[in-house]
């Protein structure tokens, strides 16, 4: 589902994504208000939301559909420099990109979102480590003490960005088994996806901004 309060860019999002044999189009929006009320609807494993829309903006709708259901969301915006990048993912967002990204590299976050993975553009993620830096944290949380030390290894390379087969080679296992540390840490501290998880290493502290790979 795409939701932007711009006719022709989510004319033009549509017909990016209507070209892609493993991606179905199911609905579109064009405020927030309405973005929830269709994900509701229609169950969409995806939605596409736009950051700055009328009567709910993209952060309003991005809560209320990750706390209504499975769908995951992944953020869109004009401004790499945007202010709601920490909220929107905060909110649950899967993914963040900027609007004027290849088109195979939204394709590609839309294929992340929909397998529990993530994909947030550089850019973003420049900014992200910015707001953590900026903003007091709340300190460590005592779920941490629920993980092995191995998760907490693990956890500490989510937040850095590795993938599964750069945390394999980092601490010597099987990425079959990296696959597993990941869920097992995503279950035990009530994460949805790798992104609460980098979200979560930088609040606790177990990662700290300059040391996150690029």
């Amino acid at each position: 589902m795409v939701a932007d309060d711009q006719a022709m860019v989510r004319a033009g999002f549509l017909r990016l994504l209507e070209a892609e044999p493993s991606i179905e189009v199911v609905g579109e929006a064009a405020d927030g208000v309405a973005a929830v009320e269709l994900v509701a609807r229609l169950r969409p494993e995806v939605a596409l939301l736009d950051i700055r829309m009328p009567r709910m903006d993209g952060i309003q709708a991005t809560r209320a559909i990750t706390a209504a259901g499975p769908t995951r969301v992944v953020i869109l915006t004009t401004f790499d420099l945007d202010e709601y990048v920490y909220d929107a993912l905060r909110a649950g967002a899967s993914g963040f990109l900027l609007k004027d990204a290849p088109p195979e590299q939204m394709v590609a976050a839309i294929a992340a979102a929909a397998a529990g993975d993530a994909l947030i553009s550089p850019a973003v993620t420049r900014r992200l480590l910015e707001e953590f830096v900026r903003r007091p944290r709340p300190g460590d949380d005592p779920a941490l003490g629920a993980l092995t030390a191995r998760e907490l290894d693990v956890l500490s390379r989510l937040g850095r960005g590795l993938s599964n087969a750069e945390i394999a080679a980092e601490v010597f296992l099987g990425e079959a088994t990296v696959k597993t540390h990941v869920s097992n840490v995503l279950a035990k501290l009530g994460l949805r996806d790798r992104t609460q998880a980098v979200v979560y290493a930088y609040e606790t502290g177990l990662v700290r901004p300059g040391s996150a790979t690029p």
